[in-house]
């Protein structure tokens, strides 16, 4: 036997075995950690364990580096039928990379190639060198590669195989086996071989023509009229299949053999992984003799109380220390520095907050807590005088990063980390996997203030962050960064990636213990680069038609400026509280004005609403708020916001603003058009596809009701669901004991205004009638579906105890107001308290369907369909109107089975979907 012999392990066979193989657990940071531990524990196995004589001298895990390979270009339904990894074993990958190299064994996998092809490579260069190889796996497919020199290790049944088992099970010699699986095919792959061939009928048929082509040709030879006619109607898709199983073994090898050599168990880095991840039983064997296999440490599911992170070191902020990267050996020292950690802080700077438009200026990175550089690569030059400071090349920065942002076992930790995906997206750079600093505080602490860098610095730091305009300036005299001196360039943005990699320190260890992983990692996470596709997309509008939107807007306010100076009894400057409150309730003598602390009559929407009824003044003022809303959020600055090189309008999704969990808008707003007015939808129709295409418009029907029923357990109304009843015309014949077009209008009003925690005046200035009846409408709704005011009623006193609520995924919504002894802070906590349940699991199911979409349509082979955006309850996309039908199945399929497997509901998911030129015209 050759002194050499390579060991090749599939590792994805290892992990799938080691997932299925334990029980759920997480490592000490909350992550799902039971394949990790499992891929952990087996490796070490086989790598002590072997006898000295069958033991490896070089060793790799080989690994897919995605899904798409050549072979997609062959044929684009191979794997098509393959479902998606386990949503918790999705974050594994990564730990499972940084697994293997703190086994200082190569990790290996390249683009473009499978993991069997990468095997097959080094399998023919191993044997040109004189090596024994073993490949550690039982895939049918890789069988193939067995010859004199080459075995397999089935290490699940703990048997070596040859060739003699290759023929005991297939029948024929692994030279033959690729015929043999052509025929076949492969379902699970999608290989679509021949229709009525199995296995035993393919063997025999190779076994007597030798080889495929021959089969085809000597087709008229067989007598099997069935057998034959389907070996004549698909004797492409057989010789398809007959590449499809053929392995690629002339690529390039991504490592040369040497590297590969296995230098037994070096303590480091291993120790510092197994730490990190609290695999103790493990790390007790580390540089002691391993005498059977570890013991399986039970770690603590997600959501229970888990072993605090260690103390983070308390590293004062040194900004002299920050290092400013200009030549192309500091830069190669701190990408190094980068893989040697296993994750690295990332910040970009730009000369734009839109991350669409932005141009790149500079990269900054963080290793450890005061450990921190900026490379700046855009840097101009503060006036038409100055030379440019010495930097690298952009392209050449990018070529040398990129290997290092897009390895799959390098954690890249950012803070709003969505603007540096899109921003690095367009200059080729992909960034995964990844941290957001600023999602793991909304998960962790929404309620309890702001998630910006600044204000988490402050708050956990104890830190003031170099403030931009000290920086760049204010007004007149404001630069841009690509003009800032390098030296003070260099503290603000490696200051950034410093308090960015402390901050993951403080934060990433509390989720597991106080129950957050599951909707960071689940939900929010991973929605960020879905997201930034879509800000990436955008959409078309019609310029034409907004500036005729405006027109007329403009003409409408006019006239109802008229009416309102009119009514008033003179002019007076409409958009001011302060003069709007003197002439109501001075001028007018209307009563109930009310001053703040500031001496001026509040004059919100509540207050207008209230004085509807007494004075139409009020109305007509609420009218004008809306129209001059609408023509300068909408018909005014999206002309203004149409990207010249685009021609579509790309809106920037925030995560992290709205306490419940749902995604806000901006630039433009979309989140405030109008739903049910025909103001609003004549805005959509401003919104328009591409030529050529259309826009399809997915909305969950009456979802918050829905959720309603389940959650307050209302069985009228879960009846009402199941049947498909038209949940108002109940309400209203439980309301008011008629279903008219009036009444079922008012119950369609108290249905939703209900579960915002109405009050009486609120209900009575929507429905227009006075508080006392709005009162009574209440009380009849409560004692018609006592479930609901059990619900508020549970509700409220479980906030009142915790301080937030919780949605049925377990995002939470702290309210820290819900003890106020402020009255009027009290209530407005209550009303939140009741609805952020509901309307929080709402955002969770409608980020679950997105996150499932893009995999669903690519799997139905609907690759032009694009998801655009994502509005309140709303998903809408643009596609060829051939692709209408197919695509409406897949996105009704994925909406309505968003929750599953986490939450079970008792109720049905009702979508609504429509098509059309505009988004208008979709509803």
């Amino acid at each position: 036997m050759s002194a050499k012999h390579l060991y090749l392990v599939d590792g994805s066979a290892y992990i799938f075995r080691a997932y299925h193989r334990l029980p759920p657990l997480t490592n000490r940071h909350g992550i799902p950690a039971g394949a990790v531990y499992g891929f952990t524990t087996m490796l070490w196995k086989l790598i002590n364990e072997l006898h000295d004589a069958d033991g490896p001298t070089h060793l790799a895990v080989i690994l897919d580096a995605s899904s798409k390979t050549f072979r997609n270009d062959m044929y684009d339904k191979y794997k098509a039928n393959r479902p998606p990894p386990p949503e918790d074993l999705i974050p594994q990958f990564p730990l499972i990379r940084v697994a293997t190299r703190a086994f200082s064994v190569p990790c290996i996998e390249t683009i473009g190639l499978e993991a069997d092809d990468i095997i097959a490579c080094y399998v023919k260069a191993a044997l040109a060198e004189g090596w024994q190889v073993t490949i550690v796996s039982s895939d049918k497919d890789l069988m193939q590669l067995i010859e004199p020199g080459v075995d397999m290790l089935d290490t699940m049944n703990n048997r070596r195989l040859g060739r003699e088992h290759v023929i005991e099970k297939f029948g024929v010699p692994p030279e033959q086996l690729g015929e043999v699986l052509a025929l076949m095919g492969d379902s699970v792959d999608n290989v679509p071989g021949v229709p009525g061939v199995g296995p035993k009928t393919a063997s025999l048929l190779i076994q007597q023509y030798g080889n495929l082509e021959t089969v085809l040709a000597s087709v008229g030879e067989i007598t099997k009229p069935k057998l034959k006619q389907s070996l004549i109607d698909h004797a492409d898709n057989a010789r398809l299949s007959r590449e499809l199983v053929r392995l690629e073994c002339n690529a390039p090898l991504p490592e040369p053999l040497d590297t590969l050599e296995l230098k037994g168990l070096p303590p480091e880095p291993l120790r510092a992984f197994l730490e990190d991840q609290g695999f103790k039983s493990l790390l007790a064997k580390v540089g002691a003799p391993t005498s059977g296999g570890p013991t399986l440490l039970a770690l603590p599911p997600t959501g229970t109380e888990a072993p605090p992170p260690a103390p983070v070191e308390a590293v004062p902020f040194e900004h002299k220390n920050y290092e400013t990267v200009v030549d192309e050996d500091a830069l190669d020292r701190w990408i190094a520095e980068g893989f040697k950690c296993g994750r690295i802080a990332v910040d970009t700077e730009t000369d734009s907050v839109d991350p669409v438009r932005a141009e790149l200026v500079g990269i900054s990175l963080a290793t450890a807590p005061g450990k921190a550089c900026y490379i700046p690569i855009g840097h101009v030059g503060d006036g038409l005088l100055s030379e440019t400071p010495k930097q690298m090349p952009k392209a050449l920065v990018l070529e040398k990063l990129r290997p290092l942002l897009a390895d799959p076992s390098i954690l890249k930790i950012g803070q709003n980390i969505k603007y540096d995906m899109i921003v690095l997206g367009r200059c080729g750079v992909n960034v995964t996997p990844y941290d957001d600093t600023m999602l793991l505080s909304y998960d962790l602490d929404a309620g309890l203030g702001g998630h910006g860098m600044d204000e988490l610095a402050q708050r956990h730091l104890d830190h003031a962050c170099i403030e931009f305009k000290t920086v760049c300036g204010t007004g007149k005299a404001q630069i841009s960064f690509d003009k800032v001196s390098l030296e003070r360039a260099t503290e603000y943005a490696a200051e950034d990636a410093d308090v960015t990699l402390r901050l993951w320190q403080k934060l990433k260890g509390r989720l597991a213990k106080e129950a957050a992983t599951r909707v960071y990692e689940l939900v929010d996470r991973p929605l960020v680069p879905v997201l930034a596709e879509m800000e990436r997309a955008g959409i078309r509008v019609d310029r034409e038609e907004l500036a005729r939107l405006s027109a007329e807007f403009a003409k409408e306010i006019g006239r109802l400026e008229g009416v309102i100076h009119e009514a008033a009894g003179g002019p007076f400057t409409i958009g001011s509280p302060k003069q709007l409150g003197e002439v109501l309730f001075e001028r007018m003598g209307l009563k109930g004005g009310r001053k703040g602390k500031t001496g001026v009559y509040s004059t919100d929407v509540t207050e207008l609403e209230r004085l509807a009824d007494e004075a139409p003044i009020a109305r007509l003022v609420l009218e004008w708020r809306q129209l001059t809303k609408l023509k300068s959020t909408y018909t005014d600055a999206l002309q203004a916001q149409i990207n010249p090189q685009t021609q579509r309008v790309h809106t920037s999704f925030s995560m992290a603003v709205a306490q419940t969990g749902r995604l806000s808008s901006t630039d433009p707003n979309l989140q405030n058009i109008p739903i049910r007015t025909e103001i609003g939808r004549r805005i959509r129709d401003a919104f328009v596809a591409e030529p050529g295409k259309v826009i399809l418009a997915a909305d969950y029907s009456q979802i918050e009701l829905r959720l309603a029923a389940h959650m307050a357990d209302v069985p009228a109304l879960k009846e009402a669901f199941a049947k498909g009843d038209d949940i108002h015309a109940l309400t209203a014949q439980e309301v008011f004991g008629e279903v008219t077009r009036d009444t079922r209008a008012r119950a369609k009003t108290i249905n939703f205004s209900i579960l915002y925690g109405i009050s009486a005046w609120g209900l009575a200035g929507r429905l227009e009638v006075p508080r006392d009846e709005a009162q009574r409408m209440i009380d009849r709704y409560f004692a018609r579906f006592p479930g609901i005011n059990q619900y508020i009623a549970t509700t409220l006193s479980e906030v009142r105890d915790r301080g937030f609520t919780t949605t049925l995924f377990g995002r939470k919504t702290h309210l820290p107001w819900i003890r106020s002894p402020k009255q009027g802070e009290r209530q407005s906590a209550e009303r939140q308290a009741v609805n952020a349940p509901i309307q929080g699991t709402c955002a969770d199911i409608i980020k679950r369907a997105m996150l499932r979409m893009n995999p669903a349509l690519a799997a139905a082979g609907l690759p032009n369909v694009r998801m655009l955006l994502q509005v309140h309850d709303e998903l809408v996309f643009e596609l060829p109107p051939e692709d209408v039908e197919a695509a409406s199945t897949v996105i009704r399929s994925v909406m309505a089975g968003a929750c599953e497997p986490l939450v079970k509901l008792s109720v049905p998911l009702g979508i609504d979907i429509g098509t059309g030129k505009s988004w208008g015209a979709a509803h």
